[in-house]
């Protein structure tokens, strides 16, 4: 099992369990999946808590069952488990501490509350593979503004936990070390509260976006998966990745964003190794960060 699951004092928790990375392949995903459904339904849980185990929250969903043809299961997949935690019907706050990189920053943006971690750091590399993220693409321009959302999108580059606080993408920021006592002490002020009065604020905090927030979600995911993957250059990126070489961008793609039926797809020959979709990451000034409303 990769999520453990418990609950005591109407906090539920939910643990991704594969250190050192908490890669986030397609069995984590379901397992989290079932893991949210169990804690929805049940009457004693107030508030939900996101966290992993090890030095870092997750570095990304695995790059191999990112490849071709397995794609077309990861992505809705993927997309699936953000809709659960999205759509959960109780508060949930993520503890983040490390890395927090692509999957695994998309998994928070899902988030109500993010409580992080002095040296955790937060990305979406996957430009950098020659694809996008398609749950970011359609969350991060609800959580900041869209020019914020589309330097972190089309860059690439990471940022700290104190530019995440910047943005308003961080609620808090703590030391390491008191990350735990401090996500714990937030939800257990969330769980003191009324079970029936926190489904119905939450229920109402997401009147006004659930469906604007749904529809961008199914559209950013069948551009991955309609034409984004129909591109020479998403292959390569992802091939070369996993072949830990530099890519050869060509920029090529079909007039319908489709390869004719019958015709040779980029990805025939594609390597099905895996990976996550994080190099060791350097972290870029707040400059973004600070241009957020009201700075």
């Amino acid at each position: 099992m990769t999520i453990k699951t418990t609950a005591a004092d109407g906090i539920g928790t939910l643990t991704l369990d594969r250190p050192p990375l908490n890669i986030l392949s397609r069995a984590m995903l379901a397992e989290l999946r079932d893991g949210l459904g169990e804690m929805a339904a049940r009457e004693d849980v107030r508030v939900l808590l996101l966290r992993a185990e090890g030095e870092h929250f997750s570095a990304g969903a695995d790059v191999g069952e990112h490849l071709p043809p397995e794609f077309e299961e990861m992505i809705p997949e993927f997309l699936d488990t953000i809709r659960a935690i999205d759509a959960f019907p109780l508060p949930v706050i993520a503890a983040v501490q490390g890395r927090c990189l692509g999957g695994g920053f998309e998994l928070v943006q899902a988030a109500d509350v993010v409580v992080a971690g002095r040296g955790a750091l937060f990305g979406q590399p996957e430009i950098v593979l020659g694809v996008s993220a398609p749950a970011a693409c359609a969350l991060l321009p609800t959580l900041v503004p869209r020019s914020l959302a589309a330097e972190i999108l089309l860059t690439g580059d990471p940022m700290t936990a104190e530019c995440a606080l910047q943005a308003g993408l961080a609620g808090l920021v703590v030391d390491d070390d008191r990350l735990e006592e401090a996500a714990r002490t937030l939800a257990q002020r969330m769980a003191r509260h009324s079970g029936a009065a926190l489904r119905l604020t939450k229920k109402a905090l997401r009147a006004g976006l659930s469906a604007a927030r749904e529809a961008a979600l199914r559209e950013s995911g069948r551009i991955y998966t309609e034409e984004l993957m129909h591109t020479a250059d998403a292959v390569e990126g992802l091939r070369a990745f996993v072949e830990k070489r530099t890519p050869e961008w060509t920029g090529r793609w079909t007039k319908s964003g489709r390869f004719p039926s019958g015709g040779t797809r980029p990805w025939r020959t594609c390597c099905t190794k895996s990976g996550s979709s994080s190099r060791t990451p350097t972290s870029r000034p707040c400059s973004a960060g600070a241009r957020r409303a009201g700075k």
